[in-house]
């Protein structure tokens, strides 16, 4: 009867808010996900837990399970390494540093994408970003939506393609948190580490597989196996490998809203799959109830 249960519902453990580059405020992404009968959420912002309490709320008047997050950006060289925290149960001492630490970074990165900006002849500074998306953290995606509102690329995508994409005249490399301060910060919360999009790492599958059996000795407990950014066979083998290495396994759109990825959809994977709620009842919920 429980596996007829988990098949009726969709479940999203990784989106986005305003409180980073998401294009929905907290509430609106609640009540979206609503929309679309999704029942257990996480808001996953990036290095930022400022829309948690928000969302928890209007995830409670919805009757949504709300699985408070972050991703956090983690120094490897050569990829993107992004570490999801869930389950946090409070902010840690241990979280606020890395996150501070994270936020200075990624200030120093945008002065310096303004600077190459302005070299090239555009007149911007970094306030006039910041006034054009107030109570965000600034980022790469509003870069180019500046770029986009002030005509200056045809939409978002062209202006990452063109300007701020790896290898591109505007990119810059940020400096992420180092892994195990960040997987220590998250236990202090009550929260569990996981891989975000492991496919991000850009490792041949052998080397894969070691380098996240390193992750787990060292406290990674997840791996974000379901994501639009891997192809559905891949997002198999990523489960097989997770329970060869003894980590539990989450899915998420990484929903940021239509405006930054309308490619991305609430409660859906790859193949625009509906992420199943098995990965909640017995992966994750099970994960944060051993702690």
């Amino acid at each position: 009867m429980n596996d007829l249960c988990y098949s009726l519902n969709m479940i999203d453990l990784h989106m986005h808010t305003t409180a980073s580059d998401g294009q929905y405020t907290p509430c609106q992404l609640v009540r979206k996900v609503a929309e679309k009968n999704i029942t257990v959420m996480a808001i996953t912002d990036h290095d930022t837990y400022d829309g948690l309490e928000e969302g928890k709320k209007e995830a409670a008047k919805a009757g949504i399970t709300f699985v408070p997050g972050i991703e956090l950006n983690i120094e490897r060289p050569g990829c993107e390494f992004h570490l999801l925290g869930l389950g946090l149960k409070s902010i840690s001492k241990e979280l606020k540093e890395v996150v501070n630490s994270l936020q200075k970074s990624r200030d120093d990165r945008n002065q310096y994408i303004v600077d190459k900006m302005r070299e090239e002849g555009i007149q911007v500074t970094l306030e006039d970003i910041q006034n054009e998306f107030p109570c965000q953290v600034i980022g790469r995606p509003h870069f180019a939506a500046w770029l986009e509102n002030h005509g200056i690329v045809k939409h978002r995508q062209q202006a990452f393609d063109k300007y701020l994409a790896r290898g591109r005249p505007w990119h810059v490399d940020r400096v992420g948190a180092n892994l195990d301060e960040a997987v220590q910060a998250i236990y202090e919360c009550g929260g569990i580490p996981v891989v975000a999009h492991p496919l991000s790492l850009y490792l041949s599958w052998t080397k894969l597989e070691v380098v996240l059996n390193d992750f787990h000795e060292r406290g990674v407990a997840g791996l974000e196996a379901y994501h639009p950014g891997a192809r559905v066979v891949e997002c198999k083998r990523l489960e097989e490998m997770a329970h060869r290495l003894g980590m539990f396994v989450t899915g998420g759109s990484d929903f940021h809203g239509e405006a930054v990825r309308h490619d991305r959809k609430p409660g859906h994977a790859a193949g625009e799959k509906e992420i199943e709620d098995r990965l909640w009842f017995e992966e994750l919920e099970p994960a944060l109830k051993k702690l």
